[in-house]
């Protein structure tokens, strides 16, 4: 793959931080963006070991102009943008009715509208040049219905069908879309989660704890997926399960199933 200039929000830490130390070695332009500042600043030596042209920027993607500034500064400094991955994301764990609407609200505002402002802010530098690459963090959250999950679900299904509509949207532009849709890793999604639902917390570090896949592992599937311009990637063999049953079993069949694997997990 040749050298290319990629862009990674929540590259701090976690998956985005796999994914920039994996394209740093591959010698390409990396610019990390992170609302965590100081984790920004002591991760980017790390960074710059690898290819010490990697910048760090302090951005938060509830805000549209941290992103457009980022994008003015790139154009100016790389002259384009090859790869945007929007990967900042939060988790919130609960029923509908145990879910305040300010809850609802903080979850939209950075699981969706973030990624909505990370694609107006780069897109036109993309068409401008010509082309590019977005990828969307979602995940199986998106694909699957897993109870006590709403918000959550909900905000990534929505980042799915935005990554779909925009596939659509951008081809005239030479612009790919790829949808990304990893099961539980770890990573460091439990912080910061908002849970109503006592002992979550425990529960999510022992679901990442036991998966087979970690961030590079992700992180590599993301770069596979770039290569090959795919659609979506799927990088959990039983996450795919999963949805090959809930696309083609009958609904009730499916609906027993997920049950089934529900409350094996609450009893473990």
């Amino acid at each position: 793959m040749q050298t290319k200039r990629i862009v990674i929000t929540g590259g701090a830490s976690g998956l985005g931080y796999a994914l920039a130390q994996m394209a740093a070695q591959k010698g390409w332009q990396v610019a990390i963006l992170d609302r965590d500042t100081e984790r920004g600043e002591a991760v980017l030596p790390s960074l710059q070991r690898l290819q010490p042209a990697t910048l760090f920027f302090p951005c938060d993607v509830t805000r549209i102009s941290d992103l457009e500034n980022v994008a003015r500064v790139l154009e100016q400094r790389w002259q384009g943008v090859d790869v945007l991955v929007n990967n900042a994301g939060v988790a919130q764990v609960g029923k509908l009715t145990d879910t305040s609407i300010s809850d609802w609200q903080w979850i939209i505002d950075i699981n969706l509208l973030g990624v909505v402002r990370g694609c107006k802010a780069f897109i036109p530098l993309m068409q401008q040049q010509g082309g590019g690459h977005i990828v969307n963090v979602a995940s199986m959250a998106g694909l699957l219905d897993v109870p006590n999950m709403t918000s959550y679900n909900a905000t990534k299904a929505a980042v799915v069908s935005l990554s779909e509509t925009l596939e659509n949207e951008l081809a005239a532009d030479n612009i790919k879309v790829t949808a990304v849709c990893p099961s539980f890793f770890k990573t460091n999604l439990g912080k910061g989660m908002r849970s109503s639902i006592e002992g979550m917390d425990v529960k999510l570090e022992k679901l990442m704890s036991q998966s087979k896949l970690n961030a590079t592992d992700i992180a590599k599937a993301i770069m596979r997926a770039l290569e090959r311009q795919q659609s979506y990637t799927l990088p959990h063999r039983h996450g795919r399960f999963a949805w090959y049953m809930k696309r083609f079993l009958p609904r009730a069949w499916y609906r027993r199933v997920l049950h089934k694997q529900v409350k094996k997990h609450d009893e473990s």
